[in-house]
């Protein structure tokens, strides 16, 4: 990571987080590498008696997944602790302001710096992801609409990465402690990134199916693949009843009482067609939101470093 066209306070900010930069280099490759060797044991021993090449795969997929939820979190951490909060609170910013350096210029040099390493390291690892997810994908727990894996395999962890990094800055020089701002941070980010997730499903509008009342064939036409949503009963007038509505009554599901009108069943889902739409959409969200963070923490700068 060679800092010889880097200039100004950019060069100073490699040069202060070196360490921190090679150990990213150095987790992205490490990443790589194993996923490489799981997905090569993977296909020696498939088929085979000896099929723990599989299993293990699976089970490093899964403590994946995990690390690509909390990659968000560590990246707002650090951003507010170390970049930020840190050098407010030991005053070493000021050195930089003595070197014809604006604080707007100072904090901007940080956090294009860290932006111009998290978003290719976010998707080196969403590749990397990608390329063990290959072998498992369509299996349970890894089907598309899965958390770990929808946020790991498309943009969404790139917009949650540089939602991260605008809330880090922020907060960073609103808390000016570093563990303090660090903490924060990353329960700030869990919420934001839990606020929207609860909205990923309501993005798109939803296909609605229906069919006769059949018990043994709840979503008839659906495919497995499909994320679904709520199902029901339908009366001859079109409303809606609860799926238990008919069981409440008669202990059976697909006998209901005359007095019900009940003529079918509906369901509510998103194919996997709707895969990369909601991403789309959500990431412009995330986005939207690291801008507004982002504005709002110069804002802060300007107002406290006229």
């Amino acid at each position: 990571m060679s800092t010889l066209t880097l200039k100004g306070p950019y060069w100073v900010t490699v040069r202060q987080y070196r360490r921190t930069l090679w150990l990213v280099a150095g987790g992205v490759l490490l990443s790589l590498v194993s996923m490489v060797w799981l997905r090569y044991w993977d296909g020696q021993t498939v088929g085979t008696n000896q099929d723990n090449g599989h299993a293990v795969l699976r089970v490093a997929m899964d403590w994946a997944s995990m690390a690509m939820l909390l990659l968000p979190l560590l990246v707002g951490a650090f951003v507010a602790g170390p970049m930020v909060a840190r050098e407010l609170e030991s005053g070493t910013y000021k050195l930089a302001l003595t070197q014809s350096v604006s604080p707007a210029r100072w904090l901007g040099s940080k956090l294009l710096t860290a932006g111009a390493v998290i978003v290719p390291a976010t998707l080196a690892l969403i590749g990397v992801y990608r390329l063990g997810w290959g072998n498992v994908s369509g299996t349970w727990s890894f089907l598309w609409y899965e958390s770990g894996t929808y946020v790991s395999t498309g943009p969404v962890l790139v917009g949650q990465a540089l939602l991260a990094l605008g809330l880090g800055a922020l907060i960073g020089q609103l808390i000016r402690r570093t563990v303090t701002a660090m903490a924060l941070t990353g329960l700030v980010t869990g919420l934001f990134l839990l606020l929207v997730g609860q909205l990923r499903w309501s993005l798109m509008p939803v296909l609605t199916g229906t069919g006769p009342l059949d018990e043994g064939n709840l979503f008839p036409g659906v495919s497995e693949s499909s994320w679904q949503g709520g199902y029901g009963l339908l009366t001859a007038s079109g409303d809606r009843l609860p799926a238990e509505a008919c069981w409440n009554r008669t202990k059976q599901w697909d006998v209901c009482p005359a007095d019900l009108n009940v003529v079918g069943q509906y369901w509510e889902y998103h194919p996997s067609s709707h895969y990369w739409p909601i991403q789309l959409i959500e990431t412009g969200i995330y986005l939207a939101l690291a801008a507004l963070a982002l504005y709002a923490a110069f804002r802060v700068l300007r107002t406290r470093h006229p």
